[in-house]
C-alpha cells in the first residue's frame, strides 16, 4: 500500500539530529527538505537532556522547513535498538455471536484479536512499540494475511510485539512534544533501515546490515524480508575521532576533520609519504604526520568494531547468508572501509547510498528510511498497530488463561477503540541483549545458534 502526501522523518542520532521533508506522489519519493544539525544531549543513541534535545530539534526543523518553503506538524521519528526486547504473541476471539453462527470479519475484529494477543504481564520499566502480526486463523483456515471480508466464526492472530524501555519512548515523544510536533509514528530503526537499505532479493535471501553510526554501530541481521536479529556495539565515528585527538594531541574538532579528509579505515591503503599538518595543543608549531600512521589509528579503532560484530554474528552464522555485508550511516563514506569489511568478515561487503538529489551521503540512509518505510504501509498492519491507542489499560491485565471458550474471550474483548491507522513495522524474531556479561552470553549463545539456525532451513 502507498500513501500519496507529504511525510517527515526525524533522526535523532548521538552525533547529528536529521529531518526530511519529502513529498510521495505515484510511487516517487521527492526530497523537498532536509536539516542536519549537531547533536547535543544524546549519548550512545540515548537522551539524557531532553532541553538540549529539544533546542536541536527546533533549529533542524527550521532549516528544514525553510528549504520546503513550508510548516511541518508531523513526523515519524525512529527508536534505537537499545534494549528492544521481543516476544511472541497470540489471541483468539469469537467473530459470529453467542449463537456460533458466522459473521463477515470487520476491523473491529482484528482490533479485539490484537487486544486478546495483549492481554499479558509486561514489567513496569518497559512499553510496547509495536506489533506486528505474522498470520491470522479463521476456523480451521490458517496463513491468511487479511482476514477482513471473510466469513467465520473464530479469529485468531499470531504475531510479535515489540518493547522497549519506557525512559527512551517518554523521552523522545517528550522531546517531539516540545518542540511543538506531533509524533505520526514511531518506528524501530534498523526495521526501516533494512527496508529501505536493502534489496528485495537481500531482504528476502539473507543479508547483514550494518550502521555505522556517530555515537553506536547497530548490526542486523535480516532475512525472509523480516529482521531476526540485532547487535548494538555502543562505539561508533566518535570513538575514532577520540583516538585521533589523544594520540595526536590535538582538539576533537581537527581529529574530525582529519579523519573525514585524510583518513583510511585500512591504512595500507594509505601513503607512507604523504604528511599532514596537525594543530597540537600547547604548540605554535604544526606537527607533521603521514596519512599511513593516522590511518593506523583509524583502523585500530574500526578493526575492533568489526571483530565485535564478526564474534557476535558470526556465532549464528549470519555470514552465510547470500546477501553478504551492507554498510551505511556515516562510517561508511571512510576511504577503506569496504576493505578492511571485507577482510574481517570473509564475506562480499558494498556501501549503500542513498540516491535521492542533494543526500546522497550514507548518512542520511537512516532518515530517509523512516520515510520510506511510512508511505509503503501495509494496510493491515496499521489496522493492527492502531489498536495500541488504547493499549495502556491492556498490557498490565493478567494473562488469559490456556484454551479459554470463545464466548469468554469475545467478552473479554468488547471495549471499543479509536482506530486511527499507523504503520507497522516487519517482525523481528530475534534482539540481542545490551549491557549483559560476557558470562551470560557465552552460557546463552548455543541455544540461541540453533535457534536461529532454524529460520534458514
Amino acid at each position: 500500500m502507498e500513501n500519496s502526501g507529504i511525510y517527515v522523518g526525524l533522526d535523532i542520532g548521538t552525533t547529528s539530529i536529521k529531518v526530511v521533508i519529502a513529498e510521495f506522489m505515484k510511487s516517487q519519493l521527492n526530497i523537498i527538505g532536509y536539516g542536519s544539525s549537531h547533536s547535543a544531549g544524546l549519548s550512545r543513541g540515548v537522551i539524557v537532556d531532553i532541553d538540549q534535545v529539544v533546542a536541536t530539534i527546533k533549529e533542524t526543523i527550521k532549516q528544514a522547513e525553510q528549504k520546503a518553503n513550508i510548516e511541518i506538524d508531523n513526523v515519524t521519528v525512529g527508536v534505537p535498538a537499545n534494549m528492544l526486547q521481543i516476544q511472541r504473541c497470540k489471541g483468539m476471539i469469537a467473530v459470529g455471536g453467542q449463537d456460533g453462527n458466522s459473521a463477515e470479519i470487520t476491523d473491529e475484529d482484528v482490533h479485539e484479536v490484537t487486544r486478546a494477543a495483549l492481554v499479558q504481564n509486561l514489567p513496569p520499566e518497559r512499553d510496547v512499540i509495536d506489533i506486528v502480526p505474522d498470520e491470522f486463523f479463521v476456523d480451521d483456515i490458517d496463513n491468511i494475511k487479511d482476514p477482513r471480508g471473510m466469513m467465520g466464526v473464530r479469529l485468531e492472530m499470531q504475531g510479535v510485539m515489540y518493547t522497549g524501555p519506557k525512559t527512551i519512548l517518554h523521552n523522545i515523544r517528550k522531546c517531539v512534544q516540545r518542540a511543538g510536533l506531533k509524533i505520526q509514528d514511531i518506528v524501530v530503526a534498523p526495521i526501516a533501515l533494512s527496508e529501505y537499505a536493502l534489496s528485495d532479493a537481500e531482504q528476502d535471501f539473507g543479508a547483514v546490515l550494518i550502521d555505522l553510526g556517530g555515537g553506536q554501530t547497530t548490526a542486523a541481521v535480516v532475512h525472509d524480508h523480516k529482521v531476526k536479529y540485532t547487535y548494538v556495539d555502543q562505539e561508533g565515528g566518535d570513538y575514532v575521532t577520540r583516538d585521533i585527538s589523544i594520540v595526536l594531541n590535538t582538539s576533537f574538532e581537527n581529529a574530525e576533520t582529519l579523519k573525514r579528509n585524510y583518513g583510511y579505515a585500512l591504512a595500507e591503503m594509505a601513503s607512507s609519504e604523504d604528511s599532514i599538518p596537525v594543530e597540537v595543543v600547547g604548540q605554535q608549531e604544526d606537527e607533521m604526520v603521514t596519512e599511513e600512521y593516522l590511518s593506523e589509528i583509524i583502523e585500530a579503532r574500526m578493526r575492533q568494531i568489526f571483530e565485535k560484530i564478526k564474534q557476535s554474528l558470526g556465532s549464528i552464522n549470519a555470514f552465510q547468508l547470500p546477501g553478504g555485508v551492507v554498510l551505511t550511516g556515516g562510517m561508511a563514506a571512510l576511504q577503506g572501509v569496504t576493505e578492511l569489511a571485507q577482510e574481517i568478515f570473509e564475506v562480499p561487503v558494498k556501501i549503500f547510498y542513498p540516491q535521492e538529489m542533494n543526500l546522497r551521503s550514507p548518512q542520511f540512509s537512516q532518515v530517509i528510511g523512516l520515510i520510506e518505510d511510512t508511505t509503503h504501509q501495509n494496510e493491515i498492519n496499521m489496522v493492527v498497530k492502531s489498536t495500541l491507542n488504547n493499549i495502556d489499560a491492556v498490557v498490565n491485565q493478567e494473562p488469559v488463561q490456556a484454551a479459554p471458550s470463545m464466548k469468554a474471550v469475545k467478552k473479554a474483548n468488547m471495549k471499543s477503540v479509536k482506530t486511527k491507522p499507523r504503520k507497522a513495522a516487519k517482525p523481528v524474531e530475534k534482539q540481542a541483549k545490551q549491557n549483559k556479561s560476557a558470562e551470560k552470553k557465552h552460557h546463552s549463545i548455543s541455544g540461541l545458534k540453533d535457534w536461529f539456525g532454524s529460520f534458514f532451513d
